[in-house]
């Protein structure tokens, strides 16, 4: 237990369906698409939302959750990760 985390040691099982549509998506990019995300204009996400079988939004969705958790990691390796103990620890 780490002051600040919750109750983290609790989370036991991960319901493995709902990585099934995030996979289906990355399955329907081309390998540079997979690389450079930033590449996709709106063309390319429907044809990877037609071809995935996943609705457009959920797509757009997916990769703006992609980008968010990309920048967070930059942060986090820019130092940020004192800054975010310090918020954490009070």
């Amino acid at each position: 237990m780490m002051p600040g985390m919750g109750n983290l040691g609790q989370i036991s099982e991960v319901d493995e369906n709902k990585f099934k549509p995030l996979e289906s998506i990355i399955h329907s990019m081309t390998p540079q698409e997979r690389t450079c995300p930033n590449l996709l204009d709106r063309s390319r996400r429907t044809k990877i939302a037609k071809g995935s079988g996943i609705p457009l939004q959920q797509v757009n969705s997916h990769l703006k959750q992609f980008d968010n958790m990309r920048k967070m990691m930059h942060k986090l390796s820019k130092g940020g990760a004192k800054q975010l103990m310090k918020n954490m620890l009070g």
